[in-house]
Parts: C-alpha cells; structure tokens; sequence
C-alpha cells in the first residue's frame, strides 16, 4: 500500500549462477544458491575474472593445482580464490567470501540455504552443498519415500572457463541435512555425477569460451586447442580431499539436459503411467557451449518434461523408473523445425489446484552453439526470440 519495498534477506553470492528456486517446511524458506563460477575457478568467463570466487559451506583444504587462464602473460586461480591468486594447499574456513575478505555465518554456494520465516535476524543456515547449481528445488510429501530430504535437480559444468570440461552430466539429487545440523556434501567441484571429475568422460575438447581460447591474450580458436589439450586435461581436482563423505545422486540426465523444474504429482494427476507419488521435471536443454552431445538418429537432449516413478512395493529397495512424458515428435526445439508448435525451453512446472501440471516455456532463445539453434547470428546469445513463450497446461484425460 505504501508502494514501497522492504528486503527479507539481502547480499547472496551471485556470478555464473544467482539465489534461485524457493521452497517452503516447518517455518523455515529454503532456496538453491548456485555456484559463482562455472567449476570452482574463477575464468575469464566470470566478467573478465572480475567477479566473485566461490564460498564453501564448510572448512576446506585446496589441492596444489592452479587453473590457467592465460599462457602469456602467465596468469593461473586457485580454487575458491580471486582471479590470479594461487594459493595451493590453503585451507578456506566455512563462509569465508574472498571477495569482501569476511564470514558471513551460513552464506555460501553451490549449496541449499535455509532461514527461519520468524526470525527478525534472517540467520541462514546451510543444509545441503557441493553442487554446482541446484536450480529446481522442491519438497516431497510427508508419507513419500524421500521424505525428510529435498529433491534438487543440478545443473553440471561447461566447456569453459579456466577449468573447462566436457559431457558433464546434470543430476538428480536429494539433499539432506546431517543429524548434527551440519549440510550434506554432494562432491562438487570433484565429482560430476558418480564419477570423479578427472575421469577421461569428462576432459575438456576445446571450445571457444575457454579461457586458453580467450583472444587475445592466447590463441584464437580453433589454433588455441592444442594449449587446452595441453594444460587442462585431466580435470584437476580443486580440493585436496572432500570435506566430508559424498552422498551420491539418486540419478542423471544427459550431459546440458538442464534441470529447471521439478514436483511431485498429486492423486488426481495418477493415471496410466503416472503411479502415486510421482515426479514431473522439466529440461530446459542445452546452451551451446559444447557440441550437441547426442548422436544421430537419438533426439536432442533436453526441451521436454520427464516423468519418475518411484518403487514403493514392501520389503524393496527403492527404485526410480524414469521414462519420456512430454516433448515434441522431432525431440528438438520447436523454433528448429517448421511448423512445428511444442517446447522450446521448459523452465518450469508445477501442479495446480485442479491437478494439471502447468509448464513454463520460456519460449525459442538464441544461444551460443554453431549449429541451428542460432536465429540471427547479429543478435547476442541467450536472447529470447519474442513472441515464443508460453505457458503449457497437461492434464490427465
């Protein structure tokens, strides 16, 4: 009424990835914080190295690894560091943000924060990290298999930066706070999935966002390949050891699938194969900074909702049986082929009150890929084509 605004919790990280997805237990607000940086080292790719490192949620020991952005003049980052600073072996205590040299006690990324609704401080703390970005957050039912947990789908690293990689999957997660108030650790920045980073899978190809393909003041791309074949692969690892035990994914998706949303089915959603307590999510798909990792004839990863369904059956381990729900007869973007009207990038979804899931398109959008993704190569990348968003309702029939 007064027309004005008043903050509720203010100066969370943000760089490569911002504060995210909200959710809502017992009084507290939850919300994904993701990582500042695109694998725990500050690139080129961060504004030119000028923004922020990332925070860990907890006491961590570095590697003796240093990443390297430029051959010429010599200039390589630690992890969690500011841009050009090695510090290899340093310990970084809980919280510690480099970038104003201060512990802010339960502020960090890559992780899930929580904070009481009716605390007049706004105290945070952390309840799960070592993600990359756990975008799509959502909360199961009390009588579901998972509760106790939140569902968190991870959006996995690029092919750029200072410590670029390739085929990177993205992940399903459940994030769960240990029993003396401490965050879970999911082993990010060292482990993609269920494999460690420095697995071959993973080595970087070369791509032009690279930082040893920044030119000047390296080689331009495609003749700076053999420097990035030279200095970042293998993957090294950012820490030096894991902080804790990795709790490993529940499971993956296809390499820039892209998690953006996620929620469990209510009974008047459970017909034919939707079984109770099901899971809808949305992919958004890929952005073009590596190729197209699916090969012909298999669809495009991504741009389409998938559906998990979860083993209940007494005296079984729990089991999910993921299968395709919606997407379109190409299984690529929509905007790609003509005539063609289904999903171009599902960012959302969530069931209303009459039991239709509801999917948030956020419509055709040109992004950085050399393939046919691009629509109009004098326009800036990850721009939405206007006129392509919608909002998609599916209901059971």
């Amino acid at each position: 009424m007064t027309g004005q605004v008043t903050s509720f919790i203010t100066d969370l990280p943000t760089g490569d990835h911002p504060t995210e997805q909200l959710a809502f237990k017992g009084g507290w607000i939850y919300w994904s914080q993701g990582s500042t940086t695109n694998s725990g080292v500050v690139g080129l790719d961060n504004n030119g190295g000028a923004n922020q490192s990332d925070i860990p949620c907890q006491d961590i020991t570095l590697s003796d690894n240093v990443f390297i952005s430029s051959l010429s003049p010599f200039v390589a980052t630690s992890g969690y560091s500011p841009f050009g600073k090695q510090q290899p072996g340093a310990n970084i205590p809980a919280f510690f943000n480099s970038f104003t040299g201060q512990v802010r006690q339960g502020v960090c990324d890559g992780a899930i924060l929580r904070s009481r609704l009716n605390d007049s401080t706004h105290a945070i703390e952390a309840f799960s990290w070592g993600y990359r970005n756990p975008y799509a957050i959502r909360f199961p039912p009390s009588d579901h298999p998972l509760a106790g947990g939140i569902l968190a789908g991870e959006d996995g690293a690029d092919e750029r930066g200072a410590r670029p990689s390739n085929n990177a999957p993205d992940v399903l997660q459940l994030g769960r706070q240990n029993p003396d108030g401490s965050p879970d650790y999911h082993g990010w920045p060292d482990r993609y999935g269920f494999l460690p980073s420095s697995q071959a899978v993973f080595n970087p190809i070369g791509g032009g966002s690279d930082d040893l393909c920044q030119s000047p003041p390296n080689k331009p791309f495609p003749a700076c390949i053999p420097d990035v074949l030279a200095n970042d692969v293998p993957i090294a690892n950012v820490l030096a050891f894991p902080p804790q035990p990795i709790t490993s994914p529940l499971a993956i998706e296809g390499a820039d699938s892209s998690f953006t949303g996620v929620d469990f089915a209510p009974d008047a959603f459970v017909t034919g194969p939707v079984r109770p307590g099901a899971v809808l999510y949305s992919l958004e798909g890929d952005f073009g900074f590596s190729p197209e990792n699916a090969t012909e004839p298999a669809p495009v990863i991504g741009h389409e909702v998938k559906l998990i369904n979860f083993n209940q059956l007494p005296d079984t381990p729990l089991s999910l049986q993921i299968q395709n729900f919606a997407r379109n007869s190409t299984g690529d973007q929509a905007f790609v082929a003509p005539n063609i009207n289904g999903f171009n990038r599902p960012t959302n979804v969530r069931f209303g009150p009459d039991g239709c899931a509801y999917v948030v398109d956020y419509g055709a959008v040109r992004d950085q890929g050399a393939d046919s993704h691009v629509v109009g190569t004098s326009n800036g990348s990850l721009v939405q084509i206007p006129g392509t968003g919608v909002v998609w309702k599916i209901c059971p029939m």
